[in-house]
């Protein structure tokens, strides 16, 4: 199977006007109420971030994109002969997402995947509320998303066997401190020269995701997206730094589902025919201080689990 990318996500929101307020005022994307919900845009798709209305703040799914029919119908083909059941969308959910197809199954860790063909859009040009020059999406998807696995090694063995993802780079985290508890992430690729559009996290997350990456093409869209953080008063879940892996220039901040948007600049693009899968053991080459997004409850209780 051949994924070309992270075509969208779904949240689901028991309130879509903090969703166009958090995606209009802080993130740059244009909110646009559709039925079934809201989308929001970042460039010339009818959306890349899909909110529906629920009894629950939470991440919802990840939308995988094929390219052309053929490889969508072989891709249903490949999960009927493994075994894997999966379930037909229905006309809703196809036109909350603009596509003309898709399908839906649970990885081993319960995360929510789609597979889809066939964006549709009436490709009017994207205009951000902020001014914001663009993302970085096209043929690399949206972005990324890490999910939780606490069963890491079957969820990473799925998306290799299943989805056709490979492993980018993998690290043991500490995110408070060396002292605290480890978790390992990995990060994957699949079909475009993005570093990854997926990571898995070895742990629980109650609201179903860790954080969504976006990408804006230069440092200033960086920089200004952080004063309107700073204006706003949304919770900063990580300060602003680079990592090492893929070389993002990023923060962090809370989004209305309870976890975080990475913001960022500079990410890798990679020759897979030429890389090589590494083990790093820091986050960032500077900056990214996660603890500035734990109160001290959640402190107290990711130092239990340790």
């Amino acid at each position: 199977m051949e994924i070309a990318g992270l075509a969208y996500s779904v949240v689901s929101a028991t309130d879509l006007g903090a969703w166009a307020r958090f995606g209009e005022d802080f993130a740059g994307f244009s909110a646009h109420y559709v039925p079934g919900g809201l989308a929001l845009r970042m460039d010339e798709r009818a959306g890349r971030v899909f909110v529906e209305a629920a009894a629950a703040d939470r991440y919802a799914a990840s939308g995988w994109e094929l390219r052309t029919r053929r490889q969508f119908d072989a891709a249903l083909a490949e999960l009927a002969a493994r075994g894997i059941a999966f379930t037909a969308s229905t006309p809703a959910e196809r036109a909350l997402r603009h596509v003309a197809e898709m399908v839906w199954f649970r990885d081993p860790a319960g995360n929510r995947h789609e597979l889809c063909y066939g964006p549709i859009s009436d490709f009017t040009r994207f205009v951000s509320p902020q001014a914001v020059r663009g993302f970085v999406t096209g043929e690399l998807g949206y972005g990324h998303v890490v999910l939780p696995a606490p069963q890491i090694d079957a969820v990473r063995d799925f998306m290799i066997d299943v989805l056709g993802f490979g492993v980018s780079d993998f690290m043991v985290h500490r995110p408070m401190g060396p002292d605290g508890p480890a978790m390992r992430i990995d990060f994957m690729h699949c079909a475009n020269a993005r570093h990854h559009s997926l990571a898995l996290f070895e742990g629980e997350v109650p609201t179903g995701c860790v954080h969504m990456m976006v990408e804006v093409p230069d440092l200033d869209e960086v920089g200004r997206a952080h004063d309107r953080m700073l204006a706003s008063g949304a919770r900063l879940m990580a300060t602003l730094g680079k990592h090492t892996n893929d070389r993002m220039t990023s923060f962090y901040v809370a989004t209305p589902g309870g976890f975080a948007l990475e913001y960022g600049f500079g990410g890798l693009q990679l020759d897979w025919d030429r890389h090589s899968e590494f083990e790093f053991t820091q986050v960032s080459l500077w900056g990214h201080d996660f603890s500035v997004g734990f109160g001290a409850d959640e402190q107290a209780q990711l130092a239990a689990a340790a």
